[in-house]
C-alpha cells in the first residue's frame, strides 16, 4: 500500500527597503528513505539567484543554497514536489529493547561501537533548541519505568504530551524555551516535537526532530482550500535493532502515510525550510503558503 501527493511549498519576502546582498539556505526537497520517494521537484525562484548550489548537508539532507548579489525587494521561493509515501511494516514494541540497556549502550566507553550506535549518538546531547534539564526527566517519569521497552516508553510520552498539552498556534515563538513550554502546557507541533526530544535526550536517549507535511482533511462537504495547511513536525527515536521509530505527539500517532518527511536533525534549527543572511530589507515576515493534495489511482 502506498500514497501519492502533490505538494506546493511557496514562500514569499516583501522587504521594507531593498535587499542588496543575500544568502539563503532551503530544506525544500524531501529526502529518500524505504518509505518515501519523491518521483518529481521543481524549485521557482525569483529573482534569479546569483548562484545556485545542491547538496546534502551534515545530516544527509538535501540542501540548497542560494545567493541574491543584486538589490531587490522581494523574494519568491516555490517548492513543487510530487511524493510517494510507502507502507511502513509493523512493529511489536514489546520486543524492543529497555530503555535503560539502551541507554548504556549510547552512553561513553572505551569499547568500539557499532556504525549505528555511533551515529545516534550525535542526537542524543543539548542543541539550539533542545536544552538538557531534570525538568524533562522529573515530567516525563510516569513514562520510564525501570526495564520497560524503550518503544512502549515513547509511546506513553507521546500519550502524555498529546493529553496533557493545548495546541496553541499563539502561545509561542521559534525561541520560546522549552521551560515556559512546560509550564504553561502550550504551544505547537514544533514544540511539541522539542519537548519529546528533551524528555528523551535528559534521560540519555537518542531522538531528533523530524520536518514535512501531514496530509490534512477539510471539513465534510468542503473542498481543500489552496495554500491552508501547514509544515509539520514530529519525532524519531532510536531503539537498537529496529533503528529508527517515528512519533508525533501532536496527534498522539506513529507517521504513516499521511507524513511527508522532508528533512531531520537535532532540532528546528538544523531543518528550516528557509533561513537565510540579508543586508538591506528593513521589516520582514515571509508569507507561508502549503498545499498537500492527494493524487488519486
Amino acid at each position: 500500500m502506498s500514497a501519492q501527493y502533490q505538494i506546493l511549498h511557496d514562500t514569499h519576502y516583501r522587504y521594507d527597503s531593498p535587499v542588496s546582498l543575500a544568502q539563503q539556505l532551503a530544506h525544500l526537497w524531501p529526502r529518500e528513505s524505504p518509505w518515501q520517494v519523491c518521483t518529481e521537484r521543481q524549485l521557482l525562484i525569483s529573482p534569479a539567484p546569483t548562484s545556485r548550489r545542491d547538496e546534502l548537508d551534515v545530516f544527509g539532507n538535501p540542501l540548497t543554497r542560494l545567493a541574491f548579489e543584486r538589490p531587490h525587494d522581494e523574494l519568491q521561493v516555490n517548492a513543487r514536489l510530487r511524493v510517494e509515501v510507502l507502507e511502513r511494516p509493523p512493529l511489536d514494541f514489546n520486543q524492543s529493547a529497555c530503555w535503560n540497556n539502551t541507554q548504556s549502550a549510547l552512553s561513553y566507553s572505551a569499547v568500539r561501537v557499532s556504525d549505528d550506535i555511533l551515529e545516534a549518538c550525535r542526537y542524543r546531547f543539548e542543541s539550539p533548541y533542545v536544552h538538557l534539564k531534570q525538568s524533562f526527566v522529573d515530567f516525563s517519569a510516569s513514562c520510564f519505568p525501570q526495564g520497560q521497552p524503550l518503544l512502549l516508553c515513547a509511546h506513553a510520552l507521546m500519550e502524555k504530551i498529546f493529553s496533557e498539552f493545548t495546541f496553541d498556534d499563539e502561545a509561542t515563538q521559534v525561541a520560546t524555551p522549552l521551560v515556559e513550554v512546560l509550564e504553561s502546557r502550550r504551544g505547537v507541533c514544533q514544540d511539541f516535537a522539542h519537548l519529546m526530544i528533551a524528555c528523551l535526550r535528559s534521560r540519555g536517549l537518542a531522538a531528533r526532530y523530524v520536518s514535512g507535511y501531514l496530509l490534512t482533511q477539510p471539513p465534510p462537504g468542503q473542498p481543500r482550500l489552496i495554500g491552508a495547511d501547514a509544515s509539520h513536525a514530529w519525532v524519531s527515536v532510536f531503539c537498537p535493532v529496529f533503528g529508527w521509530v517515528e512519533f508525533d505527539p501532536t496527534n498522539n500517532i506513529q507517521p504513516a502515510l499521511e507524513h511527508i518527511s522532508l528533512a531531520w536533525g537535532r532540532d528546528f534549527s538544523d531543518v528550516s525550510p528557509l533561513r537565510g543572511v540579508i543586508l538591506g530589507g528593513g521589516n520582514h515576515d515571509p508569507e507561508v503558503r502549503v498545499t498537500v493534495m492527494p493524487i488519486e489511482g
